[in-house]
């Protein structure tokens, strides 16, 4: 063999290995990048997943700028503290926070709560709200005069129960997009989906309505 066949199959020999590490390398950046990707994915819907797996879920959905329109409008004669439990992207705090409140949101997703700070400085409210990552099962709102609730029905009946409870007889609940099942509404506003409804502490923690809940869960139970 002569001395440029052997120079020739040495570089095919080498080309050959250099492209076997190309390709070695080229699967490992692939490999970290989709590897990366993954856990980038599950620490961003992880939070929003989580709580679909509680017993009662508390989905996000933005509110419309109809139904924000029609809580402040509830809410026009009241002030001081108001608290949206579920506060979601924190647009009903920014917004009440804007109209004179010391506005809190309550949020189990870290990212929303994030977000929402972030909006409230950069909006320029972030002195008058503040945003907690916290279950709202667990969060005492008796320092609460105003409550917003963006709920679900499976969830309302015992929210009935922990409101009664908490707030004080000043206080005034505003819930979205669907009614407490027992308590009487005060007043309405809006119409569809962006209908509110309003319930004023004085009215529902009355001894009245408390013996008339009371008689309807009996007659639920015998039925």
């Amino acid at each position: 063999m002569s001395e440029e066949q052997i120079i020739l199959e040495t570089a095919v020999t080498q080309g050959k290995g250099n492209q076997s590490t190309a390709k070695k390398r080229i699967g490992l950046i692939a490999t970290g990048i989709i590897g990366g990707s993954l856990v980038a994915l599950y620490a961003v819907t992880a939070p929003f997943v989580t709580p679909a797996l509680r017993k009662i879920c508390l989905p996000f959905v933005p509110a419309t700028t109809t139904q924000v329109e029609n809580v402040l409008k509830v809410l026009r004669t009241r002030s001081g503290t108001l608290v949206d439990i579920g506060s979601g992207d924190g647009r009903i705090v920014i917004a009440a926070a804007k109209r004179g409140f010391h506005a809190s949101g309550f949020e189990l997703n870290p990212w929303l709560v994030w977000y929402s700070r972030y909006r409230a400085w950069r909006e320029g409210v972030h002195h008058s709200t503040s945003f907690h990552i916290s279950d709202l099962w667990k969060v005492s709102f008796a320092e609460y005069s105003n409550v917003v609730i963006f709920g679900v029905p499976q969830m309302m009946d015992q929210l009935e129960l922990k409101l009664s409870s908490d707030l004080q007889s000043t206080a005034r609940v505003v819930a979205c997009r669907f009614p407490f099942p027992s308590w009487v509404p005060d007043q309405m506003a809006g119409e569809g989906i962006d209908t509110v409804w309003v319930y004023d502490a004085k009215t529902f923690k009355t001894p009245l309505q408390g013996q008339t809940r009371q008689t309807e869960d009996k007659l639920t139970s015998t039925s």
